[in-house]
């Protein structure tokens, strides 16, 4: 079922145009958007946005873009970040199959999966953010060492990701299947779908890969 239209969706996303980003199917130049040379940090599916603004605040010398398919949902991204006056967040409502059609080659350092929709029917396993279409996708943009950060409450999910990880020939490290119980807890941000997986006892697993080209 298709989510409907918020109201007022666009005067919202209209007032949020000096953090947006828009696809026109070129490669953009993120030093002149942010007007600074930092590293360039990639959260695809950034939800209502409480990730991105926990860690664009948290790391303001990092130039964060937060791509979202639905603009339902990232309005309240973009809302949240003008809210907290965040200079160092830009948002892009598209699919992630543009990725390199808008990042340069190389030109990434690190990228957020969180809580990605699993897809549980097999039909649409090629949806996986983490099937080998998105991993070689990712191989270009990222730098060579870039990594990306991934957390998941569904463990098919996760052992299916690990699997494409070591196909593609990423190094894989920094894994638990707990992470809440783990060292990597205390500088972990909880997302909105975390803290309610949370509350249901339910484990959080999470790994880190890294792009060796």
């Amino acid at each position: 079922m298709r989510m409907r239209k918020k109201k007022n969706l666009e005067p919202r996303l209209d007032k949020c145009k000096d953090i947006t980003l828009e696809y026109t199917g070129e490669k953009i130049d993120f030093e002149k958007k942010f007007g600074n040379s930092n590293p360039i940090h990639l959260e695809i599916g950034c939800g209502k946005g409480a990730f991105t603004a926990a860690i664009a605040e948290k790391n303001p010398d990092i130039n964060f873009v937060a791509i979202e398919m639905i603009a339902n949902v990232a309005v309240a991204a973009m809302e949240k970040a003008k809210e907290q006056e965040l200079k160092n967040v830009r948002f892009m409502v598209v699919n992630a199959e543009k990725l390199c059609e808008i990042f340069p080659e190389n030109s990434v350092e690190r990228i957020y999966l969180n809580f990605s929709c699993p897809y549980p029917k097999r039909r649409y396993i090629k949806h996986r953010l983490t099937h080998e279409n998105f991993l070689n996708r990712y191989k270009i943009i990222l730098k060579n060492g870039g990594e990306i950060f991934q957390k998941t409450d569904n463990e098919e999910f996760f052992d299916f990701s690990l699997e494409e990880y070591e196909k593609c020939g990423w190094e894989l490290k920094n894994i638990t299947r707990d992470l809440h119980s783990s060292e990597w807890a205390k500088d972990n941000i909880i997302t909105e779908y975390e803290s309610r997986f949370l509350a249901l006892g339910q484990p959080i697993y999470r790994l880190e890969a890294v792009n060796r080209k």
